[in-house]
């Protein structure tokens, strides 16, 4: 994901959005890493609901399958939610400081940060599900679920926000 957002139309819809210096260019990247380890984290999580089925059915390809072992692949569905969550803490908690905005453009009230706002509450009501004991099994299909949302509101988000839609 850091790769596209490097790409010239992301970095030139970011001139758009509203910022009138260099770190306007940088946002892009910064922003889209913590939906990476959420990409990453659901990667693992259906390798663990994988390998959780066929364990639970008595498989043979579970035996003979190329996953990781199931507990590691929750210790590393739950790591990378969290990595995503912090670093999605860290760009919501410092965007505001870092770009000078132009004049007329409000980027409080856009679209896609209030929509990164429900996403950081979606991911922290997953992390408290997985510290009050429901990992396994229910987290790795919210983790799924929650990365699903993702894909699927990300575009129409993008296309509701005046800032981004020029």
């Amino acid at each position: 994901m850091g790769v596209f957002a490097l790409m010239p139309p992301s970095i030139r819809l970011m001139a758009h959005a509203g910022f009138d210096n260099a770190w306007g260019s940088s946002m892009p990247p910064s922003s889209s890493f913590p939906f990476g380890a959420f990409g990453l984290g659901s990667a693992a999580s259906l390798m663990y609901l994988t390998q959780e089925h066929d364990l639970k059915f008595h498989k043979l390809r579970a035996i003979l399958s190329l996953l990781p072992p199931i507990q590691r692949l929750e210790k590393v569905a739950g790591g990378l939610v969290l990595t995503g969550f912090v670093l999605l803490t860290a760009g919501l908690s410092l965007f505001p400081l870092l770009p000078e905005q132009k004049p007329g453009v409000n980027l409080k009230i856009d679209p896609i940060i209030l929509w990164s706002l429900f996403v950081w509450l979606l991911y922290l009501i997953l992390l408290v599900m997985r510290w009050r004991g429901q990992g396994g099994r229910r987290f790795a299909w919210a983790a799924l679920g929650s990365f699903a949302f993702i894909l699927l509101t990300f575009w129409g988000i993008l296309l509701l926000s005046p800032s981004h839609n020029s």
